[in-house]
């Protein structure tokens, strides 16, 4: 099974690493928005995505072109993510090719699913929170990655 697990810069990629013991066996590969960050997940594929907000649309729209891209090139059966835009990007573009999607929306959302998340909720094929006060019948709590 290929996985692909994308993620912003900050706590959604930590978050997103603390996930990776449980795709062991599978390959994987990472997407974020730092370059750096590919020495976290040696071993792996690791691609680095321009960082995007919706406050710099020109930005937004080349980052989507290239998560589609490397969406496209891979073909994962499954993309993970911990938010923010990119991954929104990376559920969007999984969609799209048929691959199997979950949206992790970040232990920082205590009160509301971020934005991002609100999104992914209506698109992903399972969508997660890390608080049980904001599960419902589309967002499943089932523990936190954090703790």
């Amino acid at each position: 099974m290929k996985i692909l697990a994308i993620a912003s810069a900050g706590g959604h990629w930590v978050q997103l690493l603390r996930l990776k013991p449980a795709f062991e066996g599978h390959e994987l590969i990472f997407v974020s928005t730092k370059t750096s960050f590919k020495e976290t997940v040696k071993g792996h594929k690791f691609y680095s995505i321009p960082d995007a907000s919706r406050w710099n649309k020109l930005k937004l729209i080349y980052s989507l072109i290239c998560v589609f891209k490397i969406v496209f090139r891979s073909k994962p059966n499954i993309i993970i993510t911990t938010g923010a835009a990119p991954g929104l990007m990376g559920i969007i573009a999984g969609k799209v090719i048929g691959a199997k999607t979950i949206w992790i929306d970040s232990i920082a959302n205590v009160e509301n699913l971020s934005m991002s998340g609100q999104i992914a909720t209506s698109i992903a094929d399972k969508s997660y929170t890390q608080w049980p006060d904001l599960s419902n019948s589309k967002v499943t709590f089932n523990g936190n990655v954090l703790s």
